[in-house]
C-alpha cells in the first residue's frame, strides 16, 4: 500500500474571528449535536488556526484542510474562501 494512498485530508468549514497576526488566522468551527440527555440541538464551536497569504476579513466564511505541523499551533491551511 502507498503511502499517498492511505493519506486524507481533513476539511471543515467555518467563519474568520481573527486576522490579526501575519499570514494566520483563526477560524472558528462550529458543529451541531443533540444533547446528551434531553436532546435539544445545541452548538459546539472550536478555533483553528489557519495559515493563509491572502488577506482575509473578520466574519468571511473559509475551507481549511488539515496539512503538516507549520508552527507550535498550527496544523490548517485556508483552502477555499466561501463568500
Amino acid at each position: 500500500m502507498n503511502r499517498k494512498e492511505v493519506k486524507s485530508n481533513r476539511m471543515k468549514e467555518g467563519v474568520v474571528v481573527s486576522c490579526k497576526m501575519n499570514n494566520t488566522v483563526t477560524v472558528r468551527v462550529d458543529r451541531r449535536l443533540p444533547h446528551a440527555r434531553y436532546g435539544k440541538i445545541i452548538t459546539r464551536g472550536k478555533k483553528y488556526y489557519a495559515h493563509t497569504e491572502e488577506q482575509l476579513k473578520e466574519g468571511q466564511k473559509v475551507r481549511i484542510v488539515e496539512s503538516r505541523p507549520l508552527s507550535k499551533l498550527k496544523r490548517w491551511k485556508v483552502a477555499a474562501i466561501l463568500d
